[in-house]
C-alpha cells in the first residue's frame, strides 16, 4: 500500500517523524482514496453507490423507486415480532383452517367457559362438525341444550365458519368383554348344543 502512495524519485520515508513535510494521517488517507478512484475509474466503474434502476410494476402501471433505507415509519424490512411473521407465514401457506380447528382444542376452555370445559372435551372437528364428548348423560343433554350459544361462542372466539355444528356424545357404556372370568373366542359350546 505504501508503494501506491510513495513517489518513487522522493528519497523520505512518508513514516520517518523527523520529517515534518512527511504526509501525515488525513493526507494519507486522502491519497488512499484518489487512488482507489483512479483505479475503479480504470475499470469503467462509476463513483459512488450504484444506482438502482426504477421498475414498473406489473399490473399497476405505476413506476415506484425503491429506496435504499428505512425511514422513519413501519416498513417490512424492519424487525418484526414473531406472531406476525408467523400470521403472514401461516397465510401465505395456505394454513390458517387448520390452524383455526387446531386452536379449538387448545383454547376450548377459554371459547365455552372453564365449568362447561370441566366436563366436556373435544375430541374430533372434521368438515366444520365438533365431536364433543361429555362426562355423564346429564351433561350431555345439557351441551345440547347450549349448542347454539356454544356455536356463538365459538364463532366470536375463533370467526365464523371455523364450526357450524356440534355432535355431542355421552360417556360410553362399560364393555363386559374384558376381564378376569372372560374367555376368548366364541365361548364354550357346552350350552349351544
Amino acid at each position: 500500500m505504501e508503494s501506491d502512495l510513495r513517489d518513487p524519485q522522493d528519497p523520505r520515508d512518508p513514516a520517518d517523524p523527523a520529517d515534518p513535510d512527511a504526509p501525515r494521517g488525513a493526507d494519507i488517507a486522502r491519497a488512499a482514496l484518489e487512488a482507489a478512484r483512479a483505479r475503479q475509474a480504470e475499470r469503467g466503474l462509476t463513483r459512488g453507490r450504484p444506482r438502482r434502476t426504477v421498475r414498473r410494476d406489473a399490473g399497476e402501471g405505476t413506476r415506484r423507486r425503491r429506496r435504499g433505507w428505512s425511514g422513519a415509519g413501519a416498513d417490512d424490512r424492519d424487525p418484526q415480532t414473531f406472531g406476525r411473521i408467523a400470521s403472514r407465514l401461516s397465510t401465505q401457506r395456505g394454513w390458517v383452517p387448520k390452524l383455526a380447528n387446531g386452536s379449538v382444542f387448545g383454547r376450548w376452555a377459554e371459547l365455552v367457559g372453564p365449568e362447561v370445559a370441566e366436563h366436556a372435551t373435544p375430541t374430533a372437528l372434521r368438515d366444520g362438525e365438533l365431536t364433543v364428548q361429555a362426562d355423564s348423560t346429564a351433561w350431555a343433554t345439557q351441551l345440547r341444550l347450549l349448542q347454539r350459544q356454544l356455536l356463538g361462542r365459538i364463532a366470536a372466539g375463533l370467526g365464523p365458519g371455523v364450526v357450524t355444528g356440534m355432535r355431542i356424545h355421552g360417556p360410553s357404556a362399560p364393555s363386559w368383554r374384558r376381564g378376569p372370568r372372560h374367555v376368548s373366542g366364541r365361548g364354550p359350546r357346552d350350552t349351544y348344543g
